[in-house]
Parts: structure tokens; sequence; C-alpha cells
């Protein structure tokens, strides 16, 4: 048995862009920093950054391209993909990239497309449950055969 399966949650380095291809299929591509923070032995602490090619095919790629932004936090989770190619100066090159399977948004901030909307209706709650009266039934004895069941 073998798997191949990749979870990567960091931030966007810039903003995805959308591609169709000849056929017709929506793709988009974007990649994604990951750190990693430590102490070596001497008790300092070290940081690296790895970034990781990313690759979105289909509805995905549309709701990747409308949503994501550089710095999004998004949880990708896909396959590992090597492919050669040839530069345009000739050279053949290798990349291996994520083939995302699903992707997850991670929190947006206020600032950004549907931040507002959803505050305002954070306060229209608020309101409605303003409105809602209080009954106060501590002055009476509820009895049971009161009850409607």
């Amino acid at each position: 048995m073998n798997l191949n399966k990749v979870f990567i949650l960091g931030r966007v380095t810039a903003d995805p862009q959308l591609r169709s291809t000849a056929g017709g299929a929506n793709v988009t591509s974007f990649s994604i920093a990951t750190n990693r923070i430590w102490n070596d032995k001497s008790g300092q602490k070290k940081e690296s950054v790895e970034f990781h090619n990313i690759v979105v095919w289909g509805k995905q790629a549309e709701v990747a391209t409308r949503f994501l932004k550089k710095g999004s936090l998004v949880l990708v989770e896909g396959r590992l993909q090597t492919r050669d190619w040839e530069g345009k100066d000739g050279q053949k090159r290798k990349t291996t990239e994520i083939i995302a399977d699903r992707i997850q948004l991670g929190p947006r901030p206020a600032g950004q497309a549907g931040g507002k909307a959803l505050a305002g209706q954070a306060e229209d709650q608020q309101e409605k449950a303003a409105e809602v009266p209080i009954i106060d039934v501590t002055e009476e004895e509820i009895k049971s055969e009161d009850l409607p069941f």
C-alpha cells in the first residue's frame, strides 16, 4: 500500500491568479510559506521558512482566486507531484508541487471582503437580542398542573 498525502497550513505569498487550460479547465497556482521555530543546542532561537507551490483545479481554483490574498491563512490537503519541463533557455528543469484536493480558508480580517458584512450581522444579532423582553416569574410559584405538557 502507498500513500501520497500532504497537509500544509501557511500564509499565501502572493495573490493567486486564475487561468484556463486549452480544454477550458480552471486552474490557479500560488505559494504558501510555512515556518519552523526551534532552539539550537546553545538555546538560541532559530527559525527557517519553507515555500510550497500549490496547484488548485476546478471550482476550488475559482474560490482560491476570489478569497485568497497575500498573507491569507490557508490549509491545503493534497498530494505531491513532480514534473519535468524545459525552460526558455533550453535547460531541463524539475519542480515539485502540491496538487490540492481540498483547501480550507482561514479567518478573514474585518477589513477584507465580507468581513464588514459579518460584523454588521453580529451587530444586528445584538440589537435583536436587546429587543427580547425579559419575563420575571420569580413572583409566583410555578405549579406542575399549570404546565401544558
